[in-house]
């Protein structure tokens, strides 16, 4: 469920390929810029038709810079020890420990999300990734089937409910050892942030994205809206399986596949979503969800979940809750798609 997995699910149509870390007018005919670099193990790309208010560039620059170097190295990097989450994960069961505003904001929204999915997004549920060799040590040359006690004790450490959140006091006690991964809402929740500091600079338009996560406000110089574009699911070259539009509006855009990581053994073929449930990759034929939602950090969580959960659960889910979602599922060597009620307005204007 939290690998390396969703890498250019969303991408915008006219992005700028080369990446440095200061804004440049876009060869587009138009006065756009473009703020680019490396942020949470993946790229970024903002895109803005002028820069806000009086800001200089380079100002701006530093803002992002600033907001993306603390929430990835000092909040939830998994790899820096001194990182805010590499801190809790090693603190002592039991014993309550303060977090910062951030991250109290994203166990939150984690916590809604796990209750909401019945479990089926977990971010404690990387003993089981890595049992399945998903994890950051990843070798899909060399794999075998765990055997069943080895994933029953990696299920004893797997449960987001052993954290109990105290929002009153600003923080968290775990009563088991679990281990917090929140790569599949973190990067979410960059982008939310990066949009709230361009709102507040007093910008109109603009395209925001992060390891594909996506932030879209406005429409483009000409009037037209944005164009992001949805990836085929399959482990073959880029190939574009549907586009929408934002239709003017401010939406948060998020996408998560299956077809990038997997192995097969006997034919069988075993897929790095892993049912925190379970303690198994999924069987089912869902191939890529894609949510439109009202922040950057939810529909990242409800898009791994949704892989998790399958199709029919998943469109469920959605359509009970009026949640945007395309669902791309594998139909033989072929592919089908099941759109729900909110989802199908931006696929209209083009």
């Amino acid at each position: 469920m939290i690998a390396n997995n969703r890498r250019w699910n969303l991408i915008a149509f006219c992005l700028v390929a080369t990446f440095a870390l200061v804004l440049a007018a876009c060869t587009e005919g138009d006065d756009r810029f473009s703020l680019e670099g490396l942020t949470m193990g993946t790229s970024y790309q903002i895109q803005l038709l002028e820069i806000p208010g009086e800001a200089e560039p380079g100002v701006l620059a530093d803002k992002v810079q600033t907001i993306l170097f603390r929430l990835d190295r000092e909040i939830f990097s998994t790899y820096a020890r001194d990182s805010e989450l590499s801190r809790l994960n090693n603190h002592a069961v039991g014993t309550p420990f303060a977090v910062s505003r951030e991250m109290l904001d994203v166990l939150m929204l984690a916590d809604t999300v796990f209750s909401s999915t019945s479990g089926a997004f977990d971010p404690t549920v990387g003993p089981l990734v890595n049992l399945w060799g998903f994890g950051p040590k990843m070798n899909l040359t060399e794999v075998s089937i765990p055997h069943t006690k080895d994933v029953e004790e990696a299920l004893s450490r797997v449960g987001f409910e052993h954290l109990v959140i105290d929002e009153a006091r600003s923080e968290v006690v775990k009563t088991r050892d679990v281990m917090i991964d929140l790569s599949a809402i973190a990067k979410g929740y960059a982008v939310d942030q990066i949009g709230c500091l361009l709102d507040e600079q007093g910008s109109d338009s603009y395209f925001i994205e992060i390891g594909g996560e996506l932030k879209i406000k406005g429409v483009k110089a000409d009037g037209s809206s944005w164009v992001p574009a949805i990836e085929a699911p399959n482990d073959r070259a880029f190939e574009v399986y549907e586009i929408f539009s934002n239709l003017g509006q401010s939406i948060a855009v998020a996408g998560s596949g299956d077809y990038r990581n997997y192995f097969e053994v006997d034919g069988v073929r075993y897929s790095h979503e892993i049912d925190p449930r379970t303690g198994k990759p999924v069987s089912h034929y869902l191939a890529a969800a894609y949510v439109i939602a009202d922040s950057v950090a939810l529909a990242d969580a409800l898009a791994t979940a949704y892989m998790v959960m399958g199709e029919e659960l998943a469109f469920a889910h959605a359509e009970e809750r009026g949640i945007a979602v395309f669902l791309i599922a594998r139909k033989g060597d072929a592919f089908t798609e099941r759109i729900s009620s909110a989802f199908k307005p931006y696929l209209g204007d083009q």
